[in-house]
C-alpha cells in the first residue's frame, strides 16, 4: 500500500508528464509545419516522395542477395520450361505427321478393304442404298456388290445432273 505522501508525489509526477507530452506534441506539430512549408518552398509533395521512397525501396529489393538468386533460380526454370514446351510441341507435331502419313498410307492400302471394319461399313451401305432404292424406284435390284451400287449411283447422278427424268422423278415425289 502506498501512503498518502507517495500517491500526492506520484499524482505531481503525472501531471508533470503529461505537460511534457502536450508540449513535446505542440512542438513536433510546429516543425511538421515548418517541414512541410519547406517542402513546399523546394517544390516536394507526397506523390514525388512516395515515388522516392518507392524507388529506393525496390533498388534495394533488387540488390538484396535473396532477389538475386530468386531472380537467377525463376530465369533459369523458365527458359528449362520454355525448352520443355518446345520438345512437346515438337513431339506433338511429329506425332500428327506421323499420323496423317499413316491414315492416307492406310486408306489406299487394300487391306484395309479386307478388314472386318470396313466390310461391316460396306454390307451397312449396300443394305441401306438397297432399302432407299428400293422405297423410291420401287425395282428390286437384289443387292449386288459395293462396287455396283457406287456406280450405279454415280450413274444416276450424272443423269441427274443432265436434268431429264430426274424432273420427273421429283414432280412424282412432291405430290
Amino acid at each position: 500500500m502506498l501512503s498518502e505522501e507517495e500517491k500526492e508525489e506520484l499524482k505531481a509526477e503525472l501531471v508533470q508528464l503529461e505537460d511534457e507530452i502536450t508540449t513535446l506534441r505542440q512542438v513536433l506539430s510546429a516543425k511538421e509545419r515548418h517541414l512541410v512549408e519547406i517542402k513546399q518552398k523546394l517544390g516536394m509533395n507526397l506523390m514525388n516522395e512516395l515515388k522516392q521512397n518507392f524507388s529506393k525501396s525496390w533498388h534495394d529489393v533488387q540488390t538484396s542477395t535473396a532477389y538475386k538468386k530468386t531472380h537467377e533460380t525463376l530465369s533459369h526454370a523458365g527458359q528449362k520450361a520454355t525448352a520443355a514446351f518446345s520438345n512437346v510441341g515438337t513431339a506433338i507435331s511429329k506425332k500428327f505427321g506421323d499420323m496423317s502419313y499413316s491414315i492416307r498410307h492406310s486408306i489406299s492400302m487394300p487391306a484395309m478393304r479386307n478388314s472386318p471394319t470396313f466390310k461391316s461399313f460396306e454390307e451397312r451401305v449396300e443394305t441401306t442404298v438397297t432399302s432407299l432404292k428400293t422405297k423410291v424406284g420401287g425395282a428390286n435390284h437384289g443387292g449386288g456388290s459395293f462396287e455396283e451400287v457406287l456406280s450405279s449411283t454415280a450413274h444416276a447422278s450424272a443423269q441427274s445432273s443432265g436434268g431429264g427424268p430426274r424432273r420427273a422423278e421429283e414432280e412424282e415425289l412432291q405430290c
